[in-house]
Parts: structure tokens; C-alpha cells; sequence
């Protein structure tokens, strides 16, 4: 029975699996000459709005409202105003969002519909497309919308004008899941002439589900570790260590199957790695690379690899912008938008510091450590160290309550992330010294 829980048993990758042969359908429709552009918009549009209400029913509002709202002060406010208003209005909504998760989970003790909990997860990535948007505008790398000083003589036309940004926010192949596409790269591939439109690599779908039901093999053999296991509160020292780690490979694993389902579609749809890209613009960026997540010795490269797409946005959205404690802003708000849960407020924060003591730590291992026999034992220790603690943090994202928090912090795992903090003192100590 184990066998049969694969990745089409759980919700988001059924809706899209259901999804996939509509994404096959844009992109064999593109390459015809008999699709234009405004035809292609409303196709994208409209599948994300089948999408949303097959995958959230009545939820699917609570992604309707701020998409719609959104567009509407695009479409109305200067390209000063737009970032600051849009971004507060879209995090407020979504902020309200968890507060209502928060109410059920925590005051009336009920979990609330898997339909929600998707529309939770589909408005965070509303989210980035929103302030990535408002960005571009204030930035001047997308021609604003902006219709203050202009009159219309249709409401038709205001409509036509508004289509690509709605239709942006909305469209099914990220709906649920993928890559953060920017809007520039969005409009290239939509705009694209069908005799140009790129072929879909078949070969590369079939290698990226070899690569899904390998994952899920090892998920199934996996769980049966994890549940054979004790608890955190009931198991020695070195059982322990092992039960965190084989439990947060078990996260690990479900997110990496996820995203590779998420880089499918979009490669179905044509939005993939060869897709829309022009000179001196930024390629599609994948939201996995396993092979470097799982061989680094470093806590600060696992960040900036971990969901790369969303790691990119928020350096841009809060760290380029913080003038004090970017690392720590930028976690902070990592938080926030995952919805503030305690266990999540903790395991970001205790990323940060994480993060800021590998700094000082490698810094100073590179201008002490010379000889390459002692090289490789330091990167192996530290390689292990790393993989401890992303699953301790792992863990309290994950577990998300303050009681498995509480279980969390009490158990013998909490000694490596003090260790790096003590470490983190005593190398900014003597770092303020030597200045």
C-alpha cells in the first residue's frame, strides 16, 4: 500500500498532473499560426481561473479579490506610488489570510479544509509576482499602466490594456506552483512568434519524471524509517540526531519532487529554461539544484540555493533595500511571509544567525586552515554541521506549533546551533578587537 502513496496522491500534484495536458495544449497552439496574442492571454488566464476553482472551490476568492485589486492600482497609481501601496495592500490581505488559519488551528482546535491550506500556498506565490510587478514598474523595467493623465473611450480598451498583467497573476501553469517568472520574461514568451516558439523537449519531460518517482521511492523508504522511530522526547543522544535528519529528508524530499512537477509545467507550457529569454536578461531559474543543496559545506550557499527563485526574490525585495541587518531583515520577513507561526518565527531567526556565524566562521577558517589534509576534514565536519542544522531549522518551520517548538529546543539537537552561536560571539568579539 506504501507503494501507491506516490506524488499524485497528494492535492497539489494532482491539480498539477490535471494540469499538464492543458500546459502541452498552449504550447502545441502557440506553434500554430492561428493564435494571437490576445488569444493566448485569455487561454492562460482562463486556465488559472478553471484551475483555482477545481483546485480552492469558494477559497479561490481570497485569490480572485487582491489579483483583481492589484491590477487595478497597477493600472492607476504613478510608478512612484505603485511599490509601497500595492506591496502593504498584498501582504496585508495575506497577513488576514493566516490570521484566519491561526484562529482555526489554535482557538477552535480544527484543522481547517486542504482547499485552504492551497489557497494559502497559492497566494504566497501571488504574492511574489504582485511585488515583483510593482518593482519592475517603480523601477522603470516594465511600462507602467498607468492611465491617470489619459482618457478612454471604451471601458473594452481599459480592459485590453489590463489583460497581460491579470493574466500575469493568474496563469495556471504558476497558480499552484514553480518558479518565480518576471513579468518581462512572462510577455517575451507570450509575444513570441509561432515560428519561433520552442518545441517541447519531450526527453527532458521524461529524465524530470524519472528523477520524480526516484524521489518518491526514496519518501516511501524513508517513512518507514521516520515511523519506526521514537519521538524527540523519548530517544538517547545519538538516536535523536538521526530521527531529526531522517525526518527532515523527508521534507526535503517532498519539496524537491514538488519542484521538479513545478519546472515540468512551466517547461510544458513553454516557459521553461530555453523560453522567452533575451540578450543580457536573466535566465529561468529553477526553483532545485539537489546535487549542490546536498554537497555544501556552507549554511549561507544552502540559503541562497534552497527555492533559488524566491531566495532571489527576497534579496531583492528586502535585502538589496534594508540599510541595517539585511540578513536579519530578510529572514524576518521570510517569516511574515509564511504566515508567523511560532515555530517558523524561530527557525528563520535561528537561520539568520545561522547564516551570519558561517560568515565568520569560514572567513576564518580560509586564513588559518592551509594544508589540505586538515581542508578536508574541516569540510567535512562542516559539512555535516550544515546538514544538522538546516534540518534542526527544518524542523521548526515544519512543525510550525509551540509545542513541537518546545520538544524542538528541549531535545540534544539544540546543541549545534548554540555551538555555531557561541562560535558566532566569539568571532565577532574578536573581529571588534582586531579592528
Amino acid at each position: 500500500m506504501d507503494w501507491l502513496q506516490f506524488f499524485f496522491l497528494h492535492p497539489v500534484s494532482l491539480y498539477q498532473g490535471a494540469a499538464f495536458p492543458f500546459a502541452l495544449l498552449f504550447n502545441y497552439l502557440c506553434i500554430t499560426e492561428s493564435f494571437p496574442t490576445r488569444a493566448r492571454y485569455l487561454f492562460l488566464l482562463a486556465g488559472g481561473g478553471v484551475l483555482a476553482l477545481a483546485a480552492m472551490g469558494p477559497y479561490a476568492l481570497l485569490i480572485f479579490i487582491p489579483a483583481l485589486c492589484a491590477v487595478a492600482l497597477i493600472s492607476s497609481l504613478s510608478p512612484q506610488e505603485v511599490h509601497g501601496l500595492t506591496f502593504f495592500f498584498q501582504m496585508g490581505w495575506q497577513t488576514l489570510c493566516h490570521l484566519g488559519l491561526h484562529y482555526k488551528e489554535y482557538y477552535l482546535s480544527e484543522p481547517p479544509p486542504v482547499r485552504f491550506y492551497i489557497t494559502l500556498s497559492s497566494l504566497m506565490l501571488l504574492t511574489q509576482r504582485v511585488t515583483s510587478l510593482s518593482l519592475d514598474i517603480s523601477e522603470g523595467k516594465v511600462e507602467a499602466a498607468w492611465r491617470g493623465t489619459r482618457s478612454r473611450s471604451s471601458l473594452s480598451e481599459h480592459l485590453w490594456d489590463a489583460l497581460p498583467y491579470i493574466s500575469y497573476l493568474l496563469f495556471f501553469p504558476a497558480l499552484l506552483g514553480g518558479s518565480l517568472c518576471s513579468f518581462q520574461r512572462f510577455q517575451a514568451c507570450v509575444q513570441r512568434p509561432s515560428s519561433l516558439y520552442p518545441s517541447i523537449s519531450f526527453w527532458a519531460l521524461i529524465w524530470r519524471g524519472l528523477q520524480i518517482l526516484g524521489l518518491e521511492c526514496l519518501k516511501v523508504a524513508l517513512r518507514r524509517v521516520v515511523s519506526t522511530g521514537a519521538g524527540l522526547d523519548d530517544c538517547q543522544r545519538l538516536e535523536c540526531i538521526y530521527i531529526m535528519w531522517s525526518t527532515a529528508g523527508l521534507f526535503k524530499l517532498t519539496y524537491y519532487s514538488h519542484w521538479i512537477l513545478d519546472d515540468s509545467l512551466l517547461h510544458a507550457a513553454g516557459f521553461g529554461s530555453e523560453a522567452g529569454q533575451r540578450p543580457g536578461e536573466e535566465g529561468y531559474v529553477p526553483d532545485v539544484d539537489i546535487w549542490t543543496l546536498e554537497t555544501t559545506h556552507r549554511i549561507s550557499l544552502f540559503a541562497r540555493q534552497w527555492n533559488r527563485s524566491t531566495a532571489q526574490w527576497l534579496k531583492r525585495l528586502v535585502f538589496q533595500r534594508s540599510w541595517r541587518w539585511p540578513v536579519l531583515q530578510t529572514f524576518a520577513f521570510s517569516a511574515w511571509w509564511h504566515g508567523l507561526h511560532p515555530g517558523q518565527v524561530f527557525g528563520f531567526l535561528c537561520w539568520s544567525v545561522m547564516v551570519k556565524a558561517d560568515y565568520l566562521i569560514h572567513t576564518f577558517a580560509d586564513g588559518c586552515i592551509r594544508c589540505w589534509p586538515l581542508r578536508l576534514l574541516y569540510r567535512s565536519l562542516t559539512w555535516a554541521h550544515t546538514q544538522i542544522i538546516i534540518a534542526y531549522v527544518m524542523l521548526a518551520v515544519e512543525g510550525r506549533s509551540f509545542s513541537s517548538l518546545c520538544r524542538l529546543c528541549c531535545s540534544y539537537n539544540s546543541i549545534f546551533p548554540v555551538t555555531y552561536c557561541l562560535l558566532l560571539f566569539l568571532l565577532a568579539r574578536r573581529k571588534r578587537k582586531c579592528n
